[in-house]
């Protein structure tokens, strides 16, 4: 069995943090009775807030795609409407505040065409294709070679 040596605390940690919150209890009285730091408990509760128990449990798991439309609209309602980023999250059900953080940037620098999903790997037809030579391109390329060997035979 492997073990995800990224994640710094395990589900069961994360399943009794829920319990915790479904109680009513803030970050630092779950923080303090699970004795874990303060600010993973708060990033815990934003994401337990944004898309409940499920969402806090499958932390590190995969990483959630958004649409365009989710995006823009997140980005939107902060940025433009003035929404705090924790409400936006809930919200629209953003698990993460770097996500968040991240489009919202995008959105100020160029708008909602910023965050379109951008095609991945290289361009088709990167790789310069020459045209074919003509005839007379090819026996001027002939010529060349042959005078530079003989040149080099001459030395």
């Amino acid at each position: 069995m492997s073990v995800d040596l990224r994640l710094r605390h395990d589900r069961s940690l994360r399943e009794r943090a829920a319990e915790m919150f479904e109680r009513g209890l803030g970050y630092g009285s779950v923080a303090r009775g699970l004795g874990v730091p303060a600010e993973a408990v708060r990033s815990w509760q934003k994401t337990y807030r944004a898309t409940g128990r499920d969402g806090l449990l499958k932390m590190g798991e995969k990483h959630l795609r958004y649409d365009f439309e989710t995006k823009v609209a997140a980005a939107r309602a902060v940025v433009d409407d003035r929404v705090a980023k924790p409400e936006a999250m809930e919200r629209f059900g953003i698990a993460s505040a770097t996500t968040l953080k991240q489009w919202c940037r995008l959105y100020r620098e160029g708008g909602a065409e910023a965050l379109r999903p951008k095609p991945k790997g290289r361009p088709r037809g990167s790789g310069a294709k020459a045209a074919p030579m003509t005839r007379e391109q090819e026996l001027e390329r002939e010529v060349r070679r042959l005078e530079a060997q003989v040149a080099y035979l001459k030395k």
